[in-house]
């Protein structure tokens, strides 16, 4: 086992399983933010599988995660606003969660690729995710 594999590990013991915890239990809100949290948590992972394995194939199914998770974010919210009006959500933790996570995931994961068309890569999704983690939290906080 590499650092990067023990990264991902972390990452879904100690936030993926707590979000889809929250996406399974409470308020509608508080699994629309959970829900949320869980997307991003895992692209995360995949970038980390992907560099810890050596496949670049996991680096596109984050690529799609990162694009879809906010959409879909953004569809349940939607449709679920009125609900969300009624208990607003606390997604005070979303936006420093999105702000520094990705960052602090892409970025090694860029040193350790080097120059070229995974790097580019990697920063597109780093800035997806930081991007629709941003939109969705606004949205979340506007009902």
């Amino acid at each position: 086992m590499n650092g990067w594999l023990a990264a991902a590990c972390a990452l879904v013991v100690g936030g993926l399983g707590p979000s889809l915890w929250g996406a399974a239990r409470g308020t509608t809100g508080r699994r629309v933010v959970a829900q949320n949290m869980a997307t991003l948590l895992l692209c995360l992972v995949l970038l980390l599988l992907a560099q810890g394995y050596g496949r670049p194939s996991y680096t596109d199914l984050a690529l799609v995660v990162c694009v879809l998770g906010p959409a879909g974010t953004l569809v349940y919210i939607r449709l679920l606003g009125e609900e969300i009006e009624k208990h607003p959500p606390g997604a005070r933790l979303l936006t420093p969660a999105v702000t520094i996570g990705a960052p602090a995931t892409v970025v090694p994961l860029c040193v350790a690729t080097g120059p070229g068309r995974a790097m580019a890569k990697l920063l597109v999704i780093g800035a997806l995710l930081v991007a629709g983690g941003l939109v969705t939290t606004r949205a979340l906080r506007r009902g």
